[in-house]
């Protein structure tokens, strides 16, 4: 059974009142939750299940996380202006 991670809130509060190990803890979470999705979509497929309502919905919560990973990735680095 998959965990769900919120994916709501403003972003930017975890980049004005986050630590670098509050990002990295997100993070991991994150990802876990991105694999598990990730392994769920696998299965349906390799079962030939056909509930592409179902299948659509993991795929756009495996997006969203994708995209949440990212942007916490770019927090964590320090903005270099060359």
């Amino acid at each position: 059974m998959l965990s769900w991670v919120r994916l709501d809130g403003d972003p930017a509060d975890m980049s004005e009142h986050g630590t670098t190990t509050d990002i990295d803890t997100r993070l991991a979470t994150l990802k876990a939750a991105h694999r598990a999705l990730d392994d769920r979509i696998r299965q349906l497929t390799a079962e030939g299940v056909t509930d592409a309502v179902e299948l659509q919905r993991l795929k756009k919560q495996k997006l969203a996380l994708k995209d949440r990973i990212a942007f916490l990735e770019r927090q964590r680095l320090p903005d270099i202006i060359a």
